[in-house]
Order: C-alpha cells, then structure tokens, then sequence
C-alpha cells in the first residue's frame, strides 16, 4: 500500500497520467474523434470506388455511342423519346400500389 502511496506522491508519474488522460480524452485529436475519421475516411473510399466504377461505364457508353448509329439511335429513342417521321410513341408508365392505411383499421 505504500508503495502505491509513493507512486501517486511521484510528480513524474502524475504529469505522465494527466498528460495521458488528456491526449486520450481531451484532445482535439482524441480516441473518439480518430474512430469517427477513420470511419468517414471508409466512407469516402467507398464511394471513391463507386464513382470510379460509373466514370468508366458512362465512358463506355459513351464511346459505344459515339461509335455506333444504331446505339445512337436506340439510346435517342430510350432517355428522350425521339421519333422518325410517321411514327407514334407510346409511352406505358407503371404506377407503384400504395398502401393505404386507415387510422381506424384493426
């Protein structure tokens, strides 16, 4: 017990425990915040690869329709509804079931 007595007496290990306790809880920089950075810093990878991955698709179709008529025409026909002369479009749009719920249902 003395021993542990003459430990806490020591001032070099007092200042060593505070300056501890401080870097660990108190600083700018503590344990909670690296947590939290390392996980936006995964976050970010993730959707760094995932944009990546679509920059080189959209580079793909791009290329194909730049290269190709019949994509050219077929992508016009799709996103912007383009048509030849004497031709009808027709759009079909499917409308999602919504559940309606009754404040008075059992």
């Amino acid at each position: 017990m003395q021993r542990l007595l003459d430990l806490f007496k020591n001032k070099y290990f007092l200042i060593s425990t505070i300056f501890i306790v401080w870097l660990v809880f108190f600083d700018r920089n503590d344990l909670l915040s690296q947590y939290e950075y390392r996980q936006q810093l995964n976050k970010l990878k993730e959707e760094h690869e995932f944009y990546t991955k679509e920059t080189a698709k959209v580079q793909q179709e791009l290329s194909e329709l730049t290269s190709n008529k019949e994509k050219l025409e077929k992508f016009a026909r799709e996103k912007y509804l383009m048509k030849k002369p004497n031709e009808d479009v027709f759009v079909i749009v499917t409308e999602k079931k919504q559940e309606k719920k009754s404040i008075f249902s059992r």
